[in-house]
């Protein structure tokens, strides 16, 4: 058997993160990716502080893996037909220009699907392609400002703060490579082979993943309350504690948890204190039991309480600074990386497996038009046959 996506041609005229990030993931499973590149190429080539990457940055790489490069430029005639050609010749065309430049371009989504009537569109913008923001210029840092992401981590009083990776990007396109392959299935499914065009929104996207605080907002009113690093729960017993040599995360939010957590801390005597038996006597409580909870916390290393709690069924993990995090024993098995032939680069895998022909690469990232020729000459003899 081959990848889940072999034999799936895609258009990929996007740059920066989101919509390379949603056509690598279907590469990962087999689709072909061709990379469409302005003459100076993706801008995200350059992002890096590392001598000699100029052109081929990690981030960059991590995000085009695999994927075919070609150089067009779709400021002149020949250009933009070349771009409708190619286009022509593949499953999927995806684009995060601003709303209405592809279709100034003349590659909107009415231009290629009224000209190729089974092809999926994809648009990634930070609005949308309609309302009254969705020609406001948007980054990641920007969504999650604007989509209340940034008033929820910290404490109550605390400035708003940005997450410290581009999480808005990431989950866009996530839910962008969802989109695709579930209008895919849709096509392959239709007897007229009717493509599909989609709009996809990164406000959008951000208030779906925070779905577990949006629905409790849209139904009862309840605004998220900001409970700093105890989460969802806001339990003395789901918290973030020093320890005698690193920091811990624990989440004991259940009643069984929170009995395994004090048996497990040789704290029994307060599973029947009356202060401490049950979730609202905690809430209540809530500073005592800290207090005894962080004085017998730092007796051990937090390695030493993460097996003692792990062990007894409590959810616990040390801090982990990400270089740490790299070198765990846990993902050494889990095809978590992938190293591209011709150097010493890696990225990352899909982050789940397959029994057989699951996600994975056996091409580099390209160099700028490393491609164009190859495509081109291609297109050229499809159109001829």
């Amino acid at each position: 058997m081959a990848q889940p996506l072999a034999g799936v041609r895609i258009a990929d005229f996007s740059h920066v993160i989101a919509g390379p990030l949603a056509t690598q993931f279907l590469r990962l499973l087999g689709a072909e990716v061709i990379k469409v590149e302005p003459a100076q190429g993706d801008a995200m080539r350059f992002y890096t502080h590392t001598p000699g990457r100029a052109g081929m940055a990690e981030p960059f790489v991590g995000a085009n893996a695999g994927k075919r490069s070609v150089v067009l430029d779709l400021k002149t005639a020949e250009g933009r037909a070349q771009a409708h050609a190619l286009t022509g010749t593949c499953d999927i065309f995806v684009e995060n220009f601003r709303p209405g430049v592809a279709a100034r371009l003349g590659l909107g989504a009415d231009d290629l699907t009224s000209a190729f009537p089974s092809l999926i569109y994809c648009s990634v913008s930070g609005f949308g392609q309609t309302g009254p923001m969705r020609d406001f210029p948007a980054i990641d840092q920007v969504i999650q400002s604007v989509s209340g992401l940034m008033s929820l981590s910290g404490h109550e009083g605390d400035p708003a703060e940005r997450i410290g990776f581009p999480i808005v990007d990431t989950y866009s396109a996530l839910l962008t490579a969802f989109a695709i392959l579930a209008a895919y299935t849709q096509r392959q499914a239709d007897p007229e082979r009717r493509g599909q065009v989609i709009d996809v929104s990164m406000l959008d996207a951000t208030l779906v993943m925070m779905s577990s605080v949006v629905g409790p907002l849209l139904m009862s009113g309840q605004k998220p309350v900001r409970a700093g690093n105890r989460g969802f729960s806001g339990a003395p017993t789901a918290d973030t504690f020093a320890t005698g040599d690193g920091e811990i995360t624990i989440g004991a939010v259940q009643q069984v948890q929170v009995e395994r957590l004090f048996r497990a801390m040789d704290l029994a005597g307060l599973i029947d204190d009356p202060r401490f038996a049950d979730r609202d006597a905690r809430l209540a409580n809530d500073p005592a039991l800290q207090e005894i909870l962080r004085a017998r916390f730092a007796e051990k290393s937090a390695l030493e309480w993460e097996e003692i709690l792990s062990a007894a069924g409590v959810p616990a993990g040390k801090v982990r600074a990400l270089d740490e995090a790299l070198a765990f024993d846990q993902i050494r098995d889990r095809d978590l990386f992938l190293d591209l032939p011709g150097g010493t680069d890696r990225v990352m895998n899909a982050g789940f497996r397959f029994a057989h022909d699951g996600p994975g690469l056996s091409a580099p990232a390209p160099k700028l038009g490393e491609h164009t020729d190859d495509v081109l000459a291609e297109i050229a003899q499809k159109r001829s046959a």
